[in-house]
C-alpha cells in the first residue's frame, strides 16, 4: 500500500507510470542513503519513516536542513535536473519508500506535465522551509526549535516515543548537548514530553504545540491516513 502523499495527488494514469518505474525499498534506523557531494542517483517517495537531509561541515558538525516523510520525496531539486546534493541523507525513524532513478523521473516528468507540477510545488514548499528554518535557527530559543522538531516527528512517525539520544538531538539541531538537555527540561516542566534514556515520549501535543514556534507550520507536512 501506498502512502506517500505527491503520488496520491497525482492521476491515475501519472500514478501508475511513477509507480511502474519504482521499486520498494525498505531502510532501517541510520541507512545512509547518499553523502553530501554526491550525484542524486535515485530519489525516494516516502511512504514510511523519516529521511533527514544534514548539512555536513568541514570539521564533521552536522544539523538537519529538512526532513521528509510520507509528505515528499528526498532531493526534489534533482527531480528537474542532474545535481549533487549538499547534504547527507539519513534514516532518522526506520521505515519504507518507492524509489526511482533520477533519470527516468527526469524523463517522465517531460512526458507528464501533471507529475512535474506536483514535484515542483513540492520543491517550492522545500524551499520556503529552508529560508524560514534560517530565520529560525537564528532568532528562536532552544526549547521553541526542539519542539517544533519534536512535533514535525510526530507528524511522521506512528506512537508517542521517538528514540533520541542527547548526541544524535544535538546533531539533528546543530546545539550542544548541554542545550539541548536544557531545553528538554524544559519541555519536561510544560508536561510536554518525558524524556530519560534516550528516549522522548510526547506526553501533551497540546502543550507541546504551545511552546513551538510559529516555524513548526512552515513547509509540507503529512496529510493523515493518505492512502493510495
Amino acid at each position: 500500500m501506498l502512502r506517500n502523499h505527491l503520488i496520491a495527488q497525482l492521476t491515475p494514469e501519472d500514478r501508475d507510470a511513477l509507480t511502474a518505474a519504482a521499486t520498494p525499498h525498505d531502510f532501517s534506523l541510520g541507512h545512509v542513503f547518499c553523502e553530501a557531494g554526491d550525484l542524486v542517483t535515485h530519489l525516494y517517495f516516502v511512504d514510511t519513516g523519516i529521511i533527514s537531509a544534514m548539512a555536513v561541515m568541514e570539521d564533521g558538525r552536522t544539523v538537519e536542513a529538512y526532513m521528509v516523510g510520507s509528505e515528499g520525496v528526498t532531493s526534489p531539486a534533482a527531480a528537474a535536473a542532474s545535481a549533487h546534493t549538499y547534504s547527507r541523507l539519513a534514516a532518522q525513524a526506520a521505515g519504507s519508500a518507492r524509489r526511482v532513478e533520477a533519470v527516468r523521473l527526469r524523463a517522465l516528468m517531460n512526458e507528464r506535465p501533471g507529475l512535474r507540477t506536483v514535484l515542483a510545488d513540492y520543491a517550492v514548499a522545500v524551499q520556503n522551509e529552508l529560508e524560514q528554518s534560517a530565520a529560525c535557527n537564528a532568532l528562536h530559543r532552544a526549547d521553541q526549535r526542539f519542539a517544533k522538531w519534536l512535533l514535525r516527528c510526530h507528524d511522521r512517525v506512528e506512537g508517542d516515543t521517538l528514540n533520541l539520544t542527547q548526541e544524535y538531538l544535538a546533531s539533528m539541531l546543530g546545539s550542544q548537548r548541554t542545550t539541548v538537555n536544557e531545553a528538554a527540561q524544559t519541555l519536561q516542566k510544560a508536561g510536554a514530553i518525558t524524556y530519560s534514556r534516550g528516549k522522548v515520549t510526547i506526553t501533551d501535543r497540546t502543550a507541546l504545540e504551545r511552546v513551538a514556534c510559529e516555524c513548526y507550520r512552515a513547509g509540507p507536512t503529512p496529510v493523515p491516513d493518505q492512502l493510495v
